[in-house]
């Protein structure tokens, strides 16, 4: 055990140490294949980081950015055919939030895109491919990776039979041919000079004239001060506090784990072993108090221990991102629900789950021979096992829940949680054996909580069930129809309570308890709370638990955002003369998460009302595909970089001023583009949304 513990200390402090690098989810390599026929094929091998995945080349009008090519320069060859996947097929599946089909791939995949090669001496290729890379929480944009070869990396076997007249092509990807036109010479930039660079409007905003009544020109993004707009403000916006909310995910797990520990105390399985083993510790040391309260805490630090211990191994088997990745996928999902389920019914009385009893001998058997700590850990280990039917769905729901927060210690923070709320009453009634007196008997009431346990189960393993459905994209369980099975679920709830509704080991109720009364209001009203939902109400306490709104068939008093700029110097143009700070989006067409925070964050009333009111909102796209009258290329990280086009622009723009790549990302800003409260990313609480817009205009105007 302490080789163990050991080991667990050790990984914990190697992974403490690494430094955490961020970096693209893309991996690119590219080659040239000989094809025969005079024809050589342009190898685009990628790897995706585990716990990502990205698009197909595929994808239909108003979806996702697909993967895709594009040539600057194309000499001695003529590009045929689409650039699309080798060899495998992609995981299609239906995205809710586009609602539409799409493909996606994972682990290691080969893309070709075919050229005929007319002239092997003149021959010359440059170019890029674009990929998004999207995990549950966040996804990049498509950042240009360039390739280029020359003719002296053509296959040594390439045979060209046919010369042709050379021109320089271009072709966006997925072309069936490559359109002829002449591509201006690019040439290196300061920021300063990429924010005078001309866009074409993308046709998504609204422009000065269409919001203001006086001069258009007052808002010419001619008239400000563009050097100051784009110089980086990473190190104001780490002064004022980043945002982790892996942070408040650790505190909440724990705050989860503590719950349940307390909730799974009531149980049939645990409740009547806290006068039992207590009886047992004061028994065993008679003459000795002192010796039976330090017995009694040995044994309540075991059951922390084993906890803990469970969720460490857990995560260090399979890797946080793993666990993230699996309880994600429609295939786990759909286990648990049956797991859930099955236990729910046992809760209700259809049939009677509990472990092998040799696994319980055997620890008690391991009692009795030992002595000292040992004895105690494994009475600990006994509680353990004979508690696991009523435990057993607790642990497994908050390890799941814990694994999506992608941190490696939050599985074990779960666990502590749980592990401390379940060994307190056995380390306090043994310091106070007179407190033995004052707890309520085992008898029926046992079995009622049993049940209750029953109905919160089988609301919790419809949450699964819809992960598994969003994920799988089958359409079956709707938000409306998620909520209509709580609302009933709820209710028979409160009916039973009250006594209305008998399951198998329930006696009868001579009167209903205060606290069945209570308990049965509670249960009422929060179905009564649940029918607005019905029709598109946000439901904030819940939202996270219940499937998104996109999902919902009818919803009353949908708004879009009245007024929204998709130019960054056009929006602070106005913000100046509106005298406002901005909102300042950074998201994607193809930003799955994007669409979330849109569907959920932004469409709620008080934050629509509060953006409208005090705010100029810009939004800008990274994944826009608007090509720029030319190719800009600027230095960035030692390297030089080309942006191609408007949402090249905007991404170039987060990274330089923001340091970050990730979206959907959120930032207030003055009206000199500094900020003014910390960084908000992808959180679907609108409590926390409108705190971090009350932030930023709480220091504007102060």
């Amino acid at each position: 055990m302490k080789q163990l513990a050991y080991r667990l200390i050790t990984i914990l402090l190697f992974l403490a140490a690494i430094p955490v690098v961020a970096q693209s989810p893309l991996s690119w390599r590219f080659s040239l294949e000989d094809m025969e026929s005079g024809e050589v094929a342009l190898v685009a091998k990628v790897t995706v980081e585990q716990g990502w995945y990205m698009y197909d080349t595929q994808i239909p009008e108003g979806g996702p950015t697909p993967t895709q090519i594009e040539f600057d320069r194309v000499e001695g060859a003529e590009p045929v055919g689409k650039f699309q996947a080798k060899g495998i097929q992609p995981s299609v599946k239906y995205d809710d939030i586009f609602e539409m089909e799409i493909g996606s791939f994972t682990g290691t995949v080969e893309f070709v895109q075919r050229l005929k090669v007319t002239d092997k001496q003149r021959f010359a290729v440059e170019g890029s491919v674009r990929a998004q890379a999207c995990n549950d929480q966040t996804c990049t944009p498509p950042l240009p990776v360039d390739f280029s070869f020359t003719e002296t990396q053509l296959p040594a076997t390439l045979t060209v039979t046919l010369t042709a007249a050379q021109t320089p092509t271009t072709m966006a990807g997925g072309n069936e041919s490559a359109a002829v036109s002449s591509i201006p010479a690019s040439r290196i930039l300061t920021p300063a000079e990429a924010a005078q660079a001309t866009l074409q409007p993308s046709g998504s905003g609204i422009t000065p004239e269409e919001v203001t009544t006086g001069s258009p020109d007052a808002l010419s993004p001619g008239s400000i001060d563009r050097e100051t707009l784009w110089t980086p403000v990473i190190a104001e916006l780490n002064a004022l506090g980043i945002e982790d909310p892996s942070k408040g995910s650790l505190w909440s797990i724990l705050l989860k784990g503590f719950l349940w520990g307390f909730a799974a105390l009531i149980t049939p399985c645990v409740w009547p072993m806290i006068p039992i083993t207590v009886s047992f510790f004061l028994n065993r040391n008679k003459k000795s108090r002192e010796k039976a309260i330090k017995d009694a805490t040995i044994y309540g630090a075991s059951i922390v221990v084993i906890y803990v211990t469970l969720g460490l191994i857990v995560t260090a088997i399979f890797g946080a991102s793993a666990l993230n990745t699996m309880a994600t996928s429609a295939a786990f999902n759909l286990i648990f629900f049956a797991l859930l389920l099955v236990f729910a019914f046992s809760f209700m009385g259809a049939f009677e789950l509990v472990l092998p009893a040799s696994w319980t001998n055997k620890m008690d058997s391991k009692v009795d021979s030992t002595s000292g700590i040992i004895s105690l850990f494994f009475m600990a280990f006994t509680l353990a096992l004979v508690s696991f039917s009523c435990t057993g769905p607790i642990i497994g729901w908050l390890l799941v829940d814990a694994a999506t927060h992608g941190n490696f210690l939050a599985p074990a923070i779960g666990m502590f949680g749980f592990a401390v709320a379940l060994a307190i009453p056995f380390t306090l009634f043994a310091i106070f054996p007179s407190w033995l007196k004052s707890l309520p008997k085992s008898g029926s009431w046992l079995n009622s909580v049993k049940v209750v346990l029953g109905f919160i189960v089988l609301a919790v393993s419809l949450k699964f069930l819809s992960v598994a459905d969003l994920a799988a994209g089958w359409g079956l369980l709707n938000r409306d129809l998620f909520l209509a099975i709580w609302i009933v679920l709820f209710a028979m709830l409160g009916f039973y309570l009250l006594g209305k509704i008998k399951f198998k080991g329930d006696s009868d109720l001579t009167h209903v308890s205060l606290t069945r009364v209570f308990l049965a209001m509670a249960s009422f009203t929060f179905a009564i709370y649940m029918v607005p939902g019905l029709w598109g109400a946000p439901l904030k306490p819940i939202s996270s638990i219940v499937p998104p709104l996109s999902t919902q068939d009818f919803k009353l008093g949908d708004k879009p955002m009245s007024l929204v700029f998709d130019d960054y110097e056009t929006g602070m143009a106005y913000a100046i003369q509106a005298n406002k700070p901005v909102l300042l989006q950074f998201g994607g067409h193809g930003c799955v998460n994007c669409h979330k925070m849109d569907a959920t964050v932004l469409a709620d009333d008080k934050v629509r009302e509060l953006i409208e009111e005090e705010f100029v909102f810009i939004t800008l796209m990274v994944d826009e595909r608007t090509r720029l009258p030319e190719i800009t290329e600027v230095e960035e990280n030692g390297r030089t970089t080309k942006l191609r086009t408007v949402g090249d622009k905007w991404s170039y723009l987060q990274r330089h001023k923001f340091g970050t790549q990730s979206q959907p990302f959120y930032v207030v800003l003055d009206q000199q583009g500094k900020p003014l409260s910390p960084s908000h990313a992808f959180d679907e609480s609108v409590d926390n949304y409108v705190r971090f817009l009350e932030d930023g205009l709480r220091n504007f105007k102060h």
